[in-house]
């Protein structure tokens, strides 16, 4: 059997090596892996590939800083190029970015077989790109690995019991990559000492719907000011949205910091006391290392975070952020829910793909 792998940014190349370390068990099977480079990141150099364990891709298409319509299509005419090269068994992709429509849009089209793994996730916002992505790469997919009951929910209310996909819950593959990677991000990462870091919150901001708005991101930054009196708040920030912060009236007290790879960020949430974030990824990498978590957006892709109390939807509305703040930290928490599966989603997707 040959896979070929389609990822476009850092995350989506963690979550594959889980499935490309699986692959190299089994001597029957083979790997090709693309990047789109949807995400133009200067940190993926060949030192994060060497300590992330990660496979380097076989192909670097160079497709980003383009219009979505721009982008996908340039996506869709190299993958295709690269899928009939290679003529693979299985196209692979993961999440909702570009490269994860591309990919699947390119192998369906060429009658290649389609993996979509993280498939059944909703935000129920269409106004998403995100959103998009994941609704059409399910439709189109033959099989749907889902990582939560409520992603294989949402797909049987969506029709999918009728239809001829392969839908899976096989838990969350972003388990198993905490797991591996927090046995040796203490010996990666020197963050917490350098920035001799205790007590704090830590807190993300990307998303285009609070960083495009100058009211919003005003609301955010004034919350964290206030919650930076009583708990310092560490945020690791794009030079992008700091760009932004400087053009606000509201001035941070907080202590901003570069943008740090995925062994800080694992080091930084082993040691928090609580995370803020507008990211789906980080939400449950909080609840994986045992933190409570408040999400600044209005929905989440992850509910049960939410109906087990181990998230609060926040929004950007200053006082809602800070009376979540008090509520989760007043809060006892059962981490042991095993909610996401038991780390073992790679084994159990590849298991899958040779039995069908």
């Amino acid at each position: 059997m040959k896979i070929l792998t389609v990822v476009g940014a850092r995350p989506q190349f963690i979550k594959a090596a889980v499935l490309s370390r699986e692959i190299s068990k089994h001597e029957n099977i083979s790997e090709v892996i693309i990047h789109t480079g949807q995400h133009f990141d200067k940190n993926m150099s060949d030192i994060f590939f060497e300590e992330m364990e990660i496979p380097k891709p076989d192909y670097n298409l160079e497709v980003n800083s383009l219009s979505h319509g721009a982008m996908t299509g340039r996506m869709l005419e190299k993958i295709e190029n690269a899928i009939i090269k290679e003529k693979p068994n299985l196209v692979v992709v993961y999440g909702d970015t570009n490269s994860t429509l591309a990919g699947a849009l390119t192998a369906k089209k060429l009658n290649i077989k389609v993996a979509h793994i993280e498939a059944g996730l909703r935000s129920f916002n269409m106004e998403m790109p995100e959103e998009i992505n994941r609704v059409l790469t399910d439709r189109i997919s033959d099989f749907l690995f889902c990582p939560t009951e409520t992603s294989v929910k949402n797909l049987l209310n969506e029709g999918f019991n009728s239809s001829n996909a392969n839908m899976h819950n096989v838990g969350d593959i972003m388990l198993d990559s905490a797991l591996f990677y927090s046995k040796i991000s203490s010996k990666k990462s020197k963050i917490i000492q350098n920035l001799d870091l205790c007590d704090f919150a830590l807190c993300t901001i990307h998303r285009e719907e609070n960083t495009d708005n100058p009211e919003r991101l005003a609301s955010i930054i004034n919350a964290l000011n206030n919650i930076n009196n009583h708990c310092k708040v560490i945020v690791p920030l794009h030079p992008r949205t700091k760009k932004k912060i400087n053009n606000i009236k509201v001035k941070p007290i907080f202590k901003i910091i570069e943008p740090v790879g995925y062994f800080d960020i694992i080091e930084m949430l082993k040691h928090c006391k609580i995370v803020l974030t507008d990211s789906g990824g980080l939400q449950k990498e909080a609840y994986f290392f045992g933190k409570p978590c408040i999400t600044l957006r209005k929905e989440t892709e992850w509910i049960e975070l939410v109906e087990k109390g181990f998230n609060k939807l926040a929004g950007h509305d200053s006082q809602t952020i800070l009376s979540s703040f008090n509520e989760l930290l007043k809060k006892n928490m059962d981490f042991n829910i095993k909610l996401y599966g038991d780390g073992k989603t790679g084994e159990r997707i590849i298991n899958i793909l040779i039995e069908h």
